[in-house]
């Protein structure tokens, strides 16, 4: 990523290149605030009032207009602010200040985002609506207000050091910030690597050599445990999309819906190597479908989601996601029902599994460790007609 500011003594220049595109603004000089490293309620205040009164307008208008012509989501959005709040002023220098520019420039651009503060921390919300479970928030007036930067403080108990909330609001009668990723960005075709995949179904081994952007884990990397269907319909990105998608679809031709459907399952359970996130991060944390492909190891969870989203793109059958109490799979509705199938509200759908079990399951079949568990249904796809 390259950043430039450059310009005459009272305007600067903002210019860096953002995934598919590049972002340029003007700055005004006096935008450029001194702050110190350690905030308090009053240096925060006294911040606010000085980017309030100069011209900030033109660089808000600057992201705005790249947000709607590139089309970008919340998430992708506040990852154009990080880079821009990191040209004003870099992270690794003054923390305080990097922040306080995220907050003031997400604010302004119509979100209800707030600050609290401890003696040595800086927390950084935003309202959400949605379900998010693996970082913290706090309410005000019933609202919910979702923190972004808890991942900048490892280790950090929030319930043993509790931020204080600073009394200056931007915009409380601002928009909800959305976690929902429903178009990833263009990237540049030769910032793409190559991978290969390769499994055997029915004694035939099939090959893949796959386009992946390394740029996908940078978007990802503190994205948060979201809700199933916030993650399972996250798209692939275009070159990843093109190498990948055309060609399963040529694979797949002559086989019938519920043929095609049992390759895929055997796809997501053999093309990868299996390891839960308690092994490989250390925590939960949900693929995209993208970052699936892209990873060494990943679990049910990451499988669920590649399934689905493959099943979708190339078949657009109904499913269901079926959690237990340490495991999910998915279960399709054919014309009709195959082996062990599932009455919910009223349709029939069959079991399959897109993670490796002990047992080669076929369609319709479960893990006879899950057979006899508790389940609970976490998300419904139906196809709009």
């Amino acid at each position: 990523m390259t950043y430039n500011l450059y310009g005459r003594d009272n305007e600067q220049r903002i210019c860096f290149e953002f995934y598919d595109g590049t972002f340029n603004s003007e700055v005004d000089q006096a935008f450029l605030i001194d702050v110190p490293k350690l905030l308090t309620s009053e240096v925060t205040s006294a911040f606010y009032n000085t980017a309030n009164i100069v011209n900030y307008r033109p660089l808000i208008d600057s992201l705005i207009a790249y947000k709607v012509r590139h089309e970008l989501n919340d998430w992708l959005f506040y990852q154009l602010i990080r880079k821009t709040a990191q040209q004003l002023s870099p992270k690794a220098d003054n923390y305080g200040r990097y922040t306080l520019y995220k907050w003031f420039l997400l604010g302004k651009s119509g979100y209800d985002a707030r600050l609290a503060l401890t003696k040595d921390k800086v927390i950084f919300y935003v309202l959400n609506n949605e379900d998010v479970s693996d970082i913290p928030y706090f309410m005000i007036e019933g609202k919910k207000y979702i923190c972004l930067n808890y991942h900048d403080y490892p280790g950090y108990n929030i319930n043993q050091d509790r931020p204080e909330p600073i009394s200056v609001i931007i915009a409380d009668k601002g928009k909800a910030f959305s976690y929902q990723v429903t178009k990833m960005p263009d990237f540049k075709p030769e910032a793409y690597t190559d991978k290969e995949l390769q499994f055997t179904y029915h004694h035939k081994t099939y090959n893949f050599n796959i386009k992946l952007n390394p740029d996908v884990e940078t978007i990802f990397a503190n994205y948060p445990v979201v809700d199933f269907g916030t993650y399972f319909n996250i798209p692939l990105s275009r070159e990843t999309y093109a190498s990948l998608i055309p060609l399963l679809k040529r694979n797949l031709k002559g086989m019938t819906p519920v043929k095609g459907v049992d390759y895929l399952m055997h796809f997501t359970r053999s093309a990868f190597l299996y390891e839960d996130d308690e092994g490989n991060y250390g925590k939960e944390k949900r693929l995209s479908p993208e970052e699936t492909l892209f990873a060494k190891y990943s679990d049910c969870d990451d499988r669920a989601a590649l399934f689905f989203y493959l099943v979708k793109e190339i078949y657009n059958l109904p499913m269901i996601a079926v959690l237990y109490s340490s495991h999910i799979t998915m279960a399709v509705q054919f014309t009709k029902p195959i082996g062990t199938s599932l009455n919910y509200k009223g349709n029939f759908y069959s079991f399959c599994e897109p993670t490796p079990q002990k047992e080669d399951l076929h369609i319709g079949q479960v893990s006879s460790k899950w057979r006899n568990q508790p389940y609970e249904v976490v998300y419904q796809y139906n196809p709009q007609p």
